[in-house]
Parts: structure tokens; C-alpha cells; sequence
């Protein structure tokens, strides 16, 4: 009879306003953080560590203050909980991660007082029901979706599980030639060379994302970018690399990591070489992230989980091949492996992060956070480096009239004789694990340069001394008005161009003083038209925007839609033709060219 009437609690005794008040803390501490700080170490904190917070408060004012019986608050909690366990064994692999743990918990929240709210008129028994029905409700609708990543707000896209995804789609449809080949059939084809006008590897011959000698018509009103070609392509965040009328990238094709040799012209399928890889991660999907490197008639590929190749650009074939995580014994990083390949004197580099810290164990200097090949042959030359995480490639340069190789990871900058590996300097700007670089460090002159680091973190300018034996960099300016973090950036007549938190931003070189920042472009990526300070700016959601370099202000020109879609991969011109793709659609659009005056 006493268990009956504690069952049966008039709903008056619920005290339900610190319940909503929860609830608008928690989503302001998840939505405002996003308005007023975008993309900083601090947004991502609220964002993480104020939801947690509000949990725990949530389950704090359910167990003590309520005022509802105790069989009822521990009823309907462990309820809540055998639900939720249910629910993230029964849920989707792509949502079985942080993800569930973060979001999952706030909407049941949401949910359970927002019935409350709604029930105040009816009776106890009913509202007990209709919450239970609330809870299983929104548990039976994550165990019913799939994460299909998220974008640079870490915005979350969202399908129902049964519903083909994009990657299901594409290989639904995709040639089945394209996805069993593995080398062209002809193996006396002519041997590649790089031309003028070809874009050989990741953002260009220097790395800087800067086309020079080119000049477009800028009128895209009368004279629109024409569109040759347009397939589907495997996911993967790769770009392109051009060699005359051939195109390569990488995809992900099921179970296998792929190189794609493209016609430039038409867009046909060449040659395919599949490696039996494949990785994901709940924010970029499936897929390789680094992007081919062509030198002498070869092409350099590095897989998502380490692996690295070297083909016959013209075949396919391939001539060596190695594991970086066999030579290296690096963890396979969060995010995949996203080095590009970097050919120089006959010696191809790649960044790999070193061995992976066993749990307890003292981190210890490792010399292996970059292993250099014999181009020729794939055997080991040299390793180096002890620079901890990044998912930046290897930046060719030369300072000081020493040319050098330079790379961005969590201890700071590390240069890097081509030669044998010798560290030349070192720029210490260290991180907290967790946060890594990825921009490319920026080449400014003879002397100095940027390197940049997203959350809110900044950008230094680093001016670079030698005196014969000793080098000596030192810092000339640091800014928080700029914080590149995987958008990379490029340099025009005294100033930087690029992204910070989803904004198009123009800053000083001078200073590092913020001349202008501008809505509308989102996480994208921007290449430089250096005779006529143009911007080609890859916008995140698929339009392809031209942009003037001025520090005046931000003046856009033209603007039109190349794709659909989250488009994280950097856009190349190459030989008067403009090359898109992200993880689903890859086209090929033809530019109208004219003569142009010199930068």
C-alpha cells in the first residue's frame, strides 16, 4: 500500500524549474560559445566540459531536489540508463564514440523536461508514462541515425542508418573496372614529364598554394567557368595532382585505399592501384587524406594508415612500396596519416609522429618523427625529428640561401638538412596533446616565415639568423587575431590571406595586425592568381568564389557553385582548367584565360 502511494506522487510535488533551467545552461553552453568564439580551444572546452557539467547537475536536482518520490527517481533513472546502454550497443559504429557520449545524454535531457513542461496539467501516472515514452523515444532515434561527419563548426550531419549512405551510393554505381583494376594494361607507355603549367603535388611546385603566369577572365557573369567533366568519386580528403593531361588523386573504394589515374579532359579512368587499407573517423569519414606527389616520371602516395607507394605515373604500376608505421612504429593518428610526400635530391620525406607512447611510459626523444626513402628505390636513407603530432607535409624552402626542409609539429618548427636529416634549428612553440598543426608553414623570404595553429592559438612570425655555424630563430610578432587551423594560407604584397574560425581574413605581415574578416566562405581553402591578386576561394559548402587580395577590404568578383557538400580539399588550376572534388563528386571546369598584368 506505502509502495503504491509513493508510485502514485501527485505531480505538484515535482520541482521542475531547476530542471529547465539545466536545460537552457546546457544549450547555451553549446550554441552561444559557437556565436561568440567560433572554433578556439575555448569554444571546444564549454562546448565538451559544460555539457558534462550540466549533466551531472541534471542528475544532481533528479536525485535530491525533485521533490518526487525516491522509487520514482530511481526507478525512471535506471531505466533511463539500461535505455541508454541499449541504445549505444544497438546504435550505428559511426555514432558508438564521443559523439553519443556528448550529445545523446543532452537531448534525453532536453526531451525528458521539456515532457515535463508540457504534462504540468496532467496527472502523475500519466506524465511518468508519457517521460518514460519521451527517454525511450529520443534513445530509439540515435539508435535509428548515422553520423555522416561534421563540418568546420562541428556541426553534425545526421541520415537514417537504412538509408544508403554516399559511399554505398557511389559503389552502387561506380564502373566495376574502376573499382578491380589495379594497373593499366600497357606497360610500354611513354614516360611522364612535368611540363609548364602542370600542378605536380600538394598545393603546388613550392607548396604555397600560388599560381603564377596565368591570368582568367574574371567576368564569370558573361564568361562562367565550363564545366568538361563531372563523376562520382570514393571518399577521401585528397587534392590533385596534375601532369599534363592526366589527373591523379586518392579515394577510398570499400575495403581498399586507392590511386586514380583521371584524364584531364574528359575525366575517364586511366589506371587504379588499390591497397587492401581502409580508415574512418567519426568527423572526416573514410578514407586517405594525403595527396599524390609526382617527380620524374613517378608518382609518391601515403595511404590514411601509413602506407607509402611509389608507381610509374604512367602505368600505375607499382615500383616500392613501404609501411611507415613498420619502419617507424607511429600510432596510426586520430585523423589518419595526411602527409603529402615531398621529393627533393632524390630523397622523398614524410611526417609520421614517431612511436607510439605505450601507457605509462616516459615520453622519450625518438629521432623518428620523419622518415626520408631513396626516391629510386624505397630503401631507408635517413630519420629525424622528435616533434611530436601533426598532420601537416613537409615544406620545402630555403633560408639563408641553405635549402632545407621544414616541417609544423606540436613542438613548434624543425628544420631539416634534405641531405642526411641533420636538424638545422628548431622554433620551440610547444602544445598541449590533444591540439595538433596541420596548415603548412609559410615561406616568406630568405628569412622568415608564419606558422599557425587553429583553436584560438595564433600565429607567429619567425625571423631566421646565420652566422656560418650557428642558426637562430627568433620570434618577430605573435598575433591571436589570425588562427589558421587545417585551411591553409597564402601570402600577397605584405599580407596573408586565409581562414580563421570560418571566416576569410586579410592580416598584416608587417604586424600581424587583422586588416579585414568576412562572413561567407566557411572552412574552405584559397589559392593565389599572383598576376592579378586574385583569390580562388574553395568555399566549404561548394561554391567557388574569386576574390580580390586587398587589404582594403574583401571584395568578391564572381562566385558559382562547383559542389555540393562539405568540401574540405584544396581546388588547383592547371594548363587553363580548374579541379574540384570532395569526398563525394570530383569536376573538372575550363577557365577562359587573357592576358594579365604582372604582380
Amino acid at each position: 500500500m506505502n509502495t503504491y502511494n509513493s508510485l502514485a506522487a501527485p505531480a505538484r510535488t515535482l520541482r521542475l524549474w531547476p530542471g529547465v533551467v539545466i536545460v537552457i545552461l546546457l544549450w547555451a553552453s553549446s550554441l552561444v560559445p559557437g556565436w561568440i568564439i567560433p572554433g578556439t580551444m575555448e569554444h571546444m572546452l564549454i562546448m565538451m566540459f559544460g555539457g558534462i557539467a550540466m549533466q551531472v547537475a541534471f542528475l544532481v536536482w533528479w536525485l535530491f531536489f525533485t521533490r518526487i518520490s525516491w522509487a520514482d527517481r530511481l526507478g525512471i533513472l535506471g531505466v533511463a540508463i539500461a535505455m541508454g546502454l541499449m541504445a549505444y550497443l544497438l546504435s550505428d559504429n559511426s555514432y558508438q564514440n564521443m559523439f553519443f557520449l556528448m550529445f545523446v545524454p543532452s537531448m534525453v535531457m532536453t526531451a525528458a523536461v521539456g515532457w515535463l513542461f508540457l504534462s504540468q496539467k496532467m496527472s502523475w501516472p500519466t506524465r511518468r508514462v508519457g517521460l518514460v515514452l519521451a527517454v525511450l523515444a529520443t534513445f530509439g532515434f540515435y539508435t535509428a541515425i548515422r553520423l555522416e561527419g561534421t563540418d568546420g563548426y562541428f556541426t553534425q550531419t545526421l541520415s537514417f542508418r537504412w538509408n544508403p549512405s554516399a559511399e554505398e551510393t557511389y559503389l552502387a554505381r561506380a564502373d566495376a573496372a574502376k573499382l578491380t583494376a589495379k594497373t593499366a594494361s600497357v606497360d610500354s607507355v611513354k614516360p611522364l614529364e612535368l611540363q609548364a603549367g602542370d600542378w605536380p603535388g600538394f598545393r603546388g611546385v613550392n607548396r604555397d598554394s600560388r599560381l603564377t603566369g596565368v591570368s582568367i577572365n574574371t567576368n564569370w557573369k558573361d564568361n562562367p567557368p565550363r564545366e568538361l567533366w563531372r563523376h562520382d568519386v570514393g571518399p577521401g580528403w585528397s587534392s590533385f595532382c596534375v601532369v599534363g593531361d592526366r589527373v591523379f588523386t586518392q579515394e577510398q573504394h570499400d575495403q581498399k585505399e586507392a590511386v586514380v589515374c583521371y584524364d584531364a579532359n574528359t575525366g575517364k579512368t586511366i589506371w587504379v592501384h588499390h591497397d587492401a587499407e581502409r580508415f574512418w573517423d567519426p568527423i572526416g569519414g573514410a578514407g586517405p587524406r594525403a595527396t599524390p606527389t609526382f617527380s620524374e616520371g613517378k608518382l609518391y602516395t601515403m595511404g590514411s594508415k601509413g602506407r607509402l607507394n611509389c608507381l610509374d605515373a604512367a602505368t600505375g604500376n607499382k615500383l616500392w612500396s613501404r609501411s611507415i608505421v613498420d619502419d617507424s612504429k607511429a600510432k596510426i593518428p586520430d585523423w589518419g596519416f595526411s602527409s603529402s610526400p615531398l621529393v627533393v635530391k632524390n630523397i622523398v620525406t614524410v611526417f609520421c609522429g614517431g612511436p607510439e607512447k605505450k601507457d605509462g611510459e616516459a615520453k622519450e626523444p625518438h629521432d623518428t618523427s620523419v622518415l626520408a626513402y631513396r626516391a629510386d628505390t624505397g630503401e631507408p636513407a635517413w630519420t629525424s625529428g622528435n616533434g611530436g603530432s601533426s598532420y601537416s607535409s613537409m615544406q620545402p624552402s630555403r633560408l639563408n640561401d641553405i635549402e632545407q626542409l621544414i616541417v609544423a609539429a606540436g613542438d613548434g618548427l624543425t628544420s631539416f638538412d634534405p641531405a642526411n636529416g641533420k636538424q638545422l634549428w628548431n622554433y620551440e612553440w610547444k602544445l598541449d596533446d590533444g591540439i595538433n598543426r596541420v596548415v603548412q608553414p609559410t615561406i616568406l623570404s630568405d628569412t622568415d616565415l608564419l606558422i599557425g595553429t587553429g583553436f584560438g592559438l595564433g600565429t607567429h612570425r619567425v625571423h631566421v639568423t646565420y652566422d656560418g655555424s650557428k642558426w637562430e630563430p627568433t620570434n618577430v610578432w605573435s598575433t591571436n587575431a589570425f588562427s589558421p587551423y587545417y585551411n591553409d594560407l597564402v601570402i600577397y604584397k605584405d599580407h596573408a590571406y586565409g581562414f580563421d574560425t570560418g571566416k576569410l581574413i586579410c592580416v598584416s605581415l608587417k604586424d600581424g595586425k587583422r586588416m579585414w574578416k568576412e562572413r561567407g566562405y566557411d572552412n574552405g581553402q584559397v589559392l593565389l592568381i599572383a598576376d592579378q591578386g586574385l583569390l580562388l576561394v574553395q568555399c566549404e559548402k561548394g561554391d567557388v568564389a574569386l576574390v580580390e587580395a586587398s587589404p582594403d577590404k574583401c571584395k568578391e568578383l564572381a562566385r558559382f557553385k562547383a559542389l555540393d557538400g562539405k568540401t574540405w580539399n584544396h581546388p588547383v588550376i592547371a594548363n587553363g582548367k580548374l579541379f574540384v572534388r570532395n569526398d563525394r563528386v570530383a569536376a573538372c571546369f575550363e577557365l577562359k584565360m587573357e592576358a594579365g598584368k604582372k604582380e
